[in-house]
């Protein structure tokens, strides 16, 4: 335990303390997370997964566009490098045969609430394609009016004529990948964007009527130092974005070969890294923005922070999200859906996806099946992670448990992130501090029972 030391700095106090608590952990999209999904490999289990739907929940449809013109040397998302667009006419025949193997299964009067389109580079389709995306989302769903419907965009390949192929979808929210505005930085990175490209696809966007933009950086990224990256935060917050996504660089190599070239390049130090989030955090606040938690932060009168005070946010696989109890039902290659007692994601491979959908199968790989007691922990979690505190008697009232019995075991957990100053705790209360909202992963993690088994597979919290 780091011992509290009253004539230590509260900024060097704060520093080793995150440093302590950087190891890896889960991001908690889903609880139990993705390592723990099985292996699908008979028609009975496949079945008994896509079966568990929930009627009367709104749908969350996730469409994932894998292909990408380069490849940006960081990523660890799911794609396929190409520059042939008649790729995604193929594509976009299975995605057709998939939905419309799945859409029976979803009850006729459901309406769906949020569509996100993720890749990949979902504008690498040309905007003939993205009509045709567009008719055969709208001519099988019925939207709510006021439904959010959101695409993530690289400006490298963005163009206008995109822009309002996507806005003609109905896309009202947009999310952008700058990462990082410096140009040593871009180049280590294979990915070069300069700031008058990003200019130009936000002009463009806001001209179409897409008002609602999102900026993602990412920080612990090569060449990169705190001074630099103050002056690209400084540079992006001119762009004045709704909110911002302030990613870690998550280093997988022994998943995403990709990232061993940039082992070569300068990566910056965890004292580094640790100083540009916690600057970054405090350059965020002074401007304006909320901190959600973790690495969101969103203008204080966004629906975002409007809904975490009012403890209705969520979170799922697309991040933290408005939309409670909705049914994620993913499309394409690694697409992950959810419902209430079950998850299961598709094949990552074409081939295979496709093999399955000629063979007029659902292209499901793997999933899960929630016992009583992870969805107990799942909504625990999300609630944390949500609202970053946690009120333990109604906790236990809303999942019909006695928390204080449930959780005995991780009360000596709690007790330590208490001493370290992480959270406040009584005997029916937890608040997330400041510095708790930075790592609320390591926090979240005493409430998943699978973690310690699975640690090292994990990036880092910072």
């Amino acid at each position: 335990m780091v011992q509290m030391n009253n004539s230590e700095p509260a900024s060097s106090l704060a520093t080793r303390l995150i440093a302590k608590y950087n190891q890896p952990v889960p991001r908690y999209t889903s609880y139990p997370t993705a390592l723990k999904f099985c292996i699908v490999d008979d028609t009975a289990s496949r079945d008994a997964l896509c079966r568990e739907t929930d009627d009367h929940a709104p749908l969350s449809l996730y469409f994932h566009l894998p292909f990408c013109a380069r490849l940006c040397w960081f990523c660890g998302c799911t794609k396929i490098i190409s520059t042939q667009s008649g790729l995604a006419d193929t594509y976009l025949d299975y995605l057709e045969l998939e939905v419309d193997l799945v859409r029976p299964g979803l009850g006729a009067d459901r309406t769906v609430a949020q569509l996100h389109f993720g890749g990949g580079t979902p504008n690498f389709l040309t905007p003939e394609q993205i009509q045709r995306l567009s008719q055969i989302i709208h001519a099988r769903f019925e939207f709510d009016p006021d439904a959010e419907i959101s695409v993530e965009i690289d400006p490298r390949t963005l163009t206008e004529d995109k822009v309002q192929a996507f806005r003609a979808l109905g896309v009202n929210r947009a999310s952008m990948g700058v990462q990082d505005v410096n140009p040593a930085v871009q180049k280590a990175i294979h990915r070069i964007q300069p700031s008058d490209m990003n200019r130009r696809a936000i002009d463009w966007l806001r001209q179409s009527g897409i008002q609602n933009f999102n900026i993602d950086l990412i920080y612990g990224l090569p060449r990169q130092t705190p001074e630099s990256f103050a002056d690209t935060l400084d540079e992006v917050l001119s762009y004045d974005p709704d909110r911002f996504a302030l990613f870690s660089y998550a280093h997988v190599p022994w998943s995403k070969p990709a990232q061993k070239i940039l082992e070569q390049a300068e990566l910056p130090s965890p004292e580094a890294k640790i100083a540009m989030h916690a600057q970054s955090v405090e350059r965020l606040k002074q401007a304006g923005y909320a901190h959600i938690g973790m690495d969101h932060f969103t203008k204080a009168d966004d629906s975002l922070a409007v809904a975490q005070r009012s403890k209705t946010l969520q979170r799922n696989f697309q991040g933290y999200s408005l939309f409670k109890d909705a049914e994620i039902c993913g499309f394409g290659i690694s697409a992950i859906s959810q419902s209430p007692k079950s998850y299961r994601q598709n094949f990552k491979d074409l081939e295979t996806y496709y093999a399955f959908l000629d063979a007029g199968k659902r292209p499901v790989d793997r999933g899960y099946l929630l016992s009583n007691d992870d969805r107990i922990r799942r909504q625990v979690i999300m609630r944390l992670m949500c609202d970053m505190e946690l009120d333990f008697r109604e906790m236990g009232r809303a999942l019909d448990i006695d928390f204080d019995s449930y959780f005995a075991s991780e009360r000596n957990e709690l007790n330590r992130l208490s001493r370290d100053g992480l959270i406040t705790l009584d005997d029916n209360r937890l608040v997330v501090t400041d510095l708790g909202r930075i790592l609320i992963r390591p926090i979240a993690a005493v409430f998943d029972r699978y973690y310690g088994k699975d640690q090292a597979k994990y990036s880092k919290a910072l």
